[in-house]
């Protein structure tokens, strides 16, 4: 009987070691080797729950893979200690981003990294990494920041475009509203075409509106189609208590595609231009101009090859000549924000009409736009 069993035993223990097991000899337990522990430790996406419609299935299916291209981004500043003064880290921000392509390029709100000294990305509420700016778009409210990360984490996220968007359409949110790990919001399309201030008081136009949740956190994640493609970036919200209350923002993604890229080369947007000086548009409107004043045209620039001819005064201090800009393309132009959007949309080294007046009689002039900041 005592061989049988000691045999038995021999078996057992045999047994558990092909199968990547050792047997605890205290308890009879069996305990994981390391591989065995790895392969268990490896996570596994939860099935799909049954008896779900296949729209719930798919929105299930879009947050899944959204997640895994959303990060946590955390703004740090420095601050002085009162009575030791010494420099201290402190959080003073944080917000949403995610992954642009597999360098390791994040994008979020620029106001989600403004005033900041250090930044750190968190993927998937573990892994976290410092991160460095790269390049900024206030006038857009957009930053990119880069990490040096694993390839695993580097997941883009597929980007539509939003150019067709429709009223009533359904959205998705995902981001980290509160601090709090990955989470999804869903509504629809509820306006396109508004405008909202970016953080240096430029116009931002074309933004969309959404009643998909957008809370403090959300800023700087993306909003999403039916089909998981980037539409926008969550941005900003109407609230009376700071809390959603219906009314949220984002930049449309035409506008992100045609930015980042910039952002990431230059660390700047390539800004479009002719080579003037303007009147700032409270002085246009004081001495009764409607349109953009010329103050000045430089030298070897587009402006002056068109003939652009610059605000005259004659001795007296009175105004005898000068084009004004009042229309781009036959879009008309009212203010400063209008010629900067006008010349943003077109982009450098298009060629757009201006049509000009000039002593109460109108012209069109044809001019190629230059990169002004390159």
């Amino acid at each position: 009987m005592k061989i049988r069993r000691l045999i038995l035993m021999v078996v057992i223990f045999l047994a558990g070691v092909a199968t990547g097991y050792a047997v605890d000899g205290v308890s009879g337990t069996s305990i994981p080797t390391p591989a065995a522990a790895l392969t268990a430790a490896a996570p596994v996406e939860d099935p799909i729950p049954d008896g779900l419609s296949e729209d719930e299935r798919r929105q299930i299916q879009v947050f899944r893979t959204a997640s895994a291209s959303t990060v946590f981004i955390t703004n740090v500043g420095y601050r002085r200690d009162f009575f030791s003064m010494n420099v201290q880290k402190i959080p003073q921000g944080s917000g949403s981003g995610f992954i642009w392509d597999k360098a390791g390029h994040i994008v979020t709100n620029y106001h989600v990294i403004e005033k900041g000294r250090e930044f750190m990305v968190t993927f998937g509420g573990e892994d976290t990494y410092p991160a460095k700016v790269v390049g900024v778009a206030p006038d857009k409210d957009l930053a990119v920041l880069k990490v040096d990360a694993p390839d695993e984490l580097l997941v883009p996220l597929q980007v539509g475009r939003s150019g067709d968007l429709a009223v009533g359409q359904k959205v998705m949110a995902v981001g980290n509203p509160f601090g709090l790990d990955h989470t999804l919001t869903v509504g629809v399309v509820s306006a396109l075409g508004r405008e909202w201030t970016a953080p240096n008081g430029r116009t931002i136009k074309d933004v969309i509106q959404t009643d998909a949740a957008i809370n403090p956190g959300n800023s700087g994640g993306p909003l999403l189609d039916s089909q998981g493609r980037l539409i926008g970036v969550n941005m900003a919200i109407i609230s009376p208590s700071g809390a959603f209350a219906g009314i949220g923002f984002s930049v449309p993604v035409d506008t992100v595609r045609r930015l980042i890229p910039q952002l990431i080369k230059y660390g700047e947007p390539i800004r479009p231009g002719i080579g003037i000086g303007i009147m700032q548009d409270h002085l246009a409107r004081r001495y009764g101009f409607e349109g953009v004043v010329i103050r000045e045209v430089h030298p070897g620039w587009p402006a002056e090859e068109a003939g652009l001819e610059p605000l005259q005064v004659d001795r007296r201090n009175r105004i005898v000549g000068g084009d004004t800009i009042v229309a781009v393309d036959g879009a008309k132009i009212l203010t400063s924000n209008d010629l900067l959007d006008a010349f943003d949309e077109a982009g450098a080294g298009a060629e757009v009409t201006l049509t000009l007046k000039n002593q109460g009689e109108l012209r069109d002039a044809k001019v190629r736009l230059a990169e002004i900041n390159r």
